[in-house]
């Protein structure tokens, strides 16, 4: 049966005759339907860094009242003014590094609550490890312990405030999937994947008269399903933008796009009907650029002006690498007897190892590494490092977990060769045979190989071809949005994996 919202929708469709030229704006008017509530995914983060840092100075300002034992006041704050400088800008890169404004994590309570605990703790810890002369000297223990507590209950409400409201079906962008082949199969699945609380999909609009109403996309999630199907063709977008109420259109067509579509395209945009390209929205729920799907779209998806090119940036980037490069190679001199000696009574043989790899702009370098394998472990052939490998040492196994193995690469950012972020460098042998089946492989050589990267860090390592693309997909998108930002975030993340032990 019919609800009265669709029954309204339909009687104005047709007194206005034609449905394929109403506005769909227009349509929304009618109904007296509101479009200002749905927030982007951009919003969204605002407002979680905004709560997130509410907590961090409400903690501090907690903190330094109850361990003074005076009345809170302007004369008792202003003159810890750069403490809460300092702790505000602590938390951003850490919260990013914890993915604590990952949207998939935050729309639900549980993860969102783990995120903040562990970003929380981690705050407070680099205050006591590596801040404490400048952070806590004349405040009593009492007001690392209050900041503590109050950071942390502080940080698990203000997710919970965000739960409990903007994730509501009120604050949805509900979407419409233009084209319901590959491209759209594949945005449907990454937004449920990655469910977020920004949008809400009704459906696909396909002209493919065979698809009509049929389940195109499935997804379980616990004990419940969603199930998307094609709602109708292109010229029934007026009257599904108004049945489902529907704010955003994912353009999911990866050929040239019509007249016919251009135009009501473009009457809904004039409408306020927000229309989002598939590979740009993919790259803000993913970190990955879908270049299996971008079809007579690529120069969406391609880093053509990347930050790489800029002369600013490449004089900042250096300056980042030898600053990074220098600090690191400190603690490799210091830890290269210790290093050097449980390699060789492991396994006797050669302490370094070098291989052969692709650099920036095609051109092969050797890249340096502490052996982590039996000597000759390939007998002259390339092969691709599996999981567990059979071939990798004791010594070598704790190497590669903490990510030791490639310290001494940052010889080969002070030679100018890699950086301390980007693409993971690739051997020659694998780059012929991945550049004639992937699309636009080379373009990863657009700027210089790091010894952390974007890939590495939310993929980890690769092994099969299958892997190469995913892992092509992050280096796209690093290097499309590169920024000393990101790098940072990703330096971080790297180290948080050191740490943990999740190498290879």
């Amino acid at each position: 049966m019919e609800s009265h919202v669709e029954r309204r929708a339909r009687g104005l469709l047709s007194s206005l005759g034609q449905a394929t030229r109403v506005p769909a704006g227009q349509v929304f008017q009618e109904l007296g339907q509101p479009l200002q509530l749905s927030l982007p995914v951009s919003e969204r983060r605002l407002v979680l860094m905004a709560l997130d840092l509410l907590a961090v100075n409400t903690a501090l300002v907690a903190g330094l009242w109850l361990s003074s034992g005076q009345s809170l006041s302007w004369s008792l704050l202003l003159p810890h003014a750069w403490r809460f400088v300092l702790a505000s800008a602590l938390w951003l890169p850490l919260g990013f590094t914890f993915d604590v404004y990952a949207l998939g994590i935050a729309s639900r309570f549980t993860t969102s609550a783990r995120a903040v605990l562990r970003a929380g703790f981690a705050a407070w810890a680099i205050t006591w490890v590596i801040l404490y002369p400048a952070f806590w000297t004349g405040l009593p223990l009492a007001a690392s312990a209050a900041y503590l507590g109050s950071t942390l209950l502080l940080l698990v409400a203000g997710r919970g405030l965000y739960v409990l409201v903007l994730v509501r079906p009120m604050f949805n962008r509900r979407a419409l999937i233009i084209g319901a082949g590959r491209a759209g199969r594949e945005i449907a699945h990454a937004v449920l994947e990655h469910e977020n609380g920004a949008y809400q999909v009704a459906g696909f609009v396909d002209d493919d008269h065979l698809k009509l109403d049929h389940i195109i996309s499935t997804h379980k999630n616990g004990n419940s399903a969603t199930v998307l199907r094609v709602l109708g063709p292109r010229g029934t977008l007026p009257e599904l933008i108004a049945r489902h109420r529907i704010t955003t259109l994912i353009l999911a067509v990866t050929d040239r796009i019509d007249g016919a579509l251009l135009q009501m395209l473009m009457d809904c945009l004039e409408s306020g009907v927000e229309i989002v390209p598939m590979p740009l929205l993919y790259e803000q729920l993913t970190g990955r650029v879908p270049i299996e799907h971008v079809g007579d779209n690529w120069y969406v998806s391609m880093p053509i002006d990347h930050p790489g090119t800029r002369a600013t940036r490449l004089v900042v980037n250096r300056v980042f690498d030898v600053l990074s490069a220098g600090v690191g190679m400190l603690f490799l001199l210091a830890a290269l007897p210790v290093i050097a000696a449980a390699i060789y009574l492991d396994c006797p043989g050669p302490i370094f190892y070098r291989q052969k790899r692709v650099g920036k702009g095609g051109r092969p370098f050797w890249v340096y590494k502490f052996r982590s394998m039996v000597p000759d472990a390939e007998n002259g052939k390339a092969v691709w490092a599996q999981k567990n490998d059979p071939r990798v040492t004791r010594v070598g196994a704790l190497l590669r977990k903490t990510h030791i193995d490639e310290f001494p690469q940052f010889l080969n950012i002070l030679k100018g060769q890699m950086s301390a972020v980007g693409p993971r460098p690739e051997r020659p042998e694998f780059v012929e045979e991945l550049a004639a089946s992937i699309p636009f492989y080379r373009v990863r050589h657009a700027v210089k190989p790091g010894m952390a990267g974007w890939g590495l860090v939310k993929q980890g390592y690769g092994d099969s071809e299958e892997d190469a693309l995913l892992k092509l997909q992050y280096d796209l998108y690093y290097i499309k949005h590169k920024s000393l930002w990101l790098d940072i975030i990703i330096l971080l993340k790297t180290v948080v994996d050191t740490i943990g032990l999740r190498g290879r």
